[in-house]
């Protein structure tokens, strides 16, 4: 018995170790590899990222621009810029790199999505020695480390999509798809809003269906972008006149928000949209302490049309875009892009030089009157016509006007007489703008362009005669207080651009 039971357990133990022998050679079974999927939910280029249900997808662009006299970035300026002397820039350079991050979740309210556009930009400074004045540099590219050779970090977007809502900064439902870019071009053609690099702001859009819809928006004004000067005309400053102003910036603090309604219009033809916005003015002081009192706020508006017709007669992805516009107190939504104030210099047959003054403005004051809004019309348009899937042209061009209230007027022009001692024949601050342009795309291979653009630009200001005396002087341009014939000015720029989109 003994023996029969030694046997037994023997050969259990002899097959337990023969089993722990087999199992130990078996191989360990590796970790499932996450592969990225497609995801086919929102166009090409978006997938999944790992481990969860949201698609993203990165995008962006390389871009170097050389522009010659202004080009893309300020055809018509103040200071040095428009000085046309040995202080100007006739050439200037940017290279920019800009990455866009768009992800999207779909979920039982809808697709929730975010958008960033991040933007890193080098732009040429311009570098001055005036006469008696250390050599400084202006940075013309807005960035703020303001040194040469230094680069910029910018957002141009960063917003939340969910329910029909957007919040977050990204375009205006005021602009039209195109922005200022009816046919490519620069960015300062006047006759519409242009908040290309965006602007923060609260929007529904309401879906009706069959490409019609309706929006509604409560828009940041701050900033400058779409508040432009309110000015206090009761004690003028030399400064202000060579500046291309005509008095001292009293635009105060924010108190509501623009408000802006859309209606749109998108088909396979092209598109059709109208579009209005609520401006309030809202002004500091008549003097320099709080105890002067002010003008009460004054509300401005401006209305907009666009129309866009794809695929015309002259060609296949031909297209036509257009749009016109009218402010009452809301001058920003006609000349988005334009400096608040500028003075253009040229020359003359009958004195030292010529200038030019064009200065925007949402509205004017004097000591104990209210606020007296400026007037704006205008139009811009373009036509593009593909000569094959590698070549493209476009013609180009904007036009508008400005006009201030006949107080405005008699303010104005009793500063340069009384306040400075500038007498002129005709005294008038009311301006015209016009940008004419042509440019060339060559796209040699998908997403890979070179661009050549070539543009005009009309000042048609209505102040005549000569000005002379000490007031006329600009340290910041080397002018000399000297005669100056009041006078249109024009300017020709041109621009060279190569672009890789990804």
């Amino acid at each position: 018995m003994n023996m029969t039971k030694s046997l037994i357990l023997g050969s259990a133990a002899a097959l337990l170790a023969m089993g722990g022998a087999q199992a130990a050679d078996l191989p360990v079974k590796a970790k499932a590899v996450e592969y990225v999927r497609i995801c086919s939910l929102y166009g090409a280029g978006f997938y999944y990222m790992p481990g969860t249900d949201t698609c993203i997808k990165l995008g962006g662009y390389v871009r170097l621009d050389m522009a010659v006299h202004g080009g893309d970035y300020a055809i018509y300026q103040s200071g040095a810029g428009a000085a046309n002397n040995r202080l100007s820039n006739y050439w200037n350079a940017r290279a920019r790199t800009d990455v866009t991050i768009d992800t999207r979740t779909a979920t039982e309210y809808g697709v929730v999505r975010t958008y960033s556009d991040l933007v890193f930009s080098y732009t040429t400074a311009t570098v001055t020695g005036a006469p008696g004045t250390a050599i400084g540099a202006t940075d013309i590219g807005g960035l703020t480390s303001g040194g040469v050779g230094q680069a910029g970090l910018g957002m141009y977007h960063a917003f939340i999509q969910f329910a029909g809502f957007t919040i977050g900064r990204t375009y205006s439902i005021f602009d039209t798809p195109w922005q200022s870019y009816p046919a490519g071009g620069p960015d300062n053609i006047p006759g519409g809003s242009n908040h290309v690099t965006g602007v923060p702001q609260l929007t529904y859009t309401a879906d009706f269906g069959q490409g019609i819809s309706g929006s509604i928006s409560a828009q940041d004004p701050s900033g400058g972008q779409d508040t432009s000067n309110v000015f206090n005309l009761s004690q003028p400053t030399a400064a202000s006149l060579v500046g291309g102003a005509y008095g001292a910036q009293a635009a105060a603090a924010t108190r509501i928000p623009d408000i802006i309604g859309q209606v749109r219009v998108d088909q396979a033809w092209g598109l059709f949209q109208l579009a209005g916005a609520l401006h309030n003015n809202h002004a500091s002081y008549y003097g320099a302490t709080e105890a002067t009192g002010h003008p009460a706020d004054k509300l401005g508006f401006a209305i907009t049309a666009g129309l866009s017709i794809k695929n015309i007669p002259t060609g296949p992805g031909d297209s036509i875009n257009m749009n016109a516009v009218y402010t009452d107190g809301a001058t920003k939504y006609n000349f988005q892009s334009l400096l608040g104030s500028f003075a253009m210099y040229g020359g003359s047959n009958i004195a030292y030089q010529s200038l030019g003054l064009g200065t925007q403005a949402d509205a004017t004051f004097t000591t104990g009157s209210g606020l007296e809004t400026v007037k704006t019309w205008g139009f811009r348009g373009g036509y593009t016509h593909n000569w094959s899937p590698n070549w493209a042209s476009a013609i180009y061009g904007g036009y508008a006007q400005l006009k201030y209230g006949s107080n405005g007027k008699a303010a104005v022009c009793a500063n340069m007489l009384a306040g400075l001692g500038l007498a002129l024949a005709n005294c008038n601050p009311d301006f015209n703008m016009a940008v004419v342009g042509f440019n060339t795309v060559w796209t040699p291979v998908k997403n890979l362009a070179f661009t050549a653009d070539v543009n005009a630009t009309w000042l048609d200001q209505k102040h005549s005669g000569t000005i002379t005396g000490a007031n006329t002087a600009s340290a910041a341009s080397a002018k000399p207080a000297a005669t100056y014939e009041m006078k249109d000015q024009m300017s020709v720029s041109a621009l060279f651009r190569a672009q890789r989109n990804f």
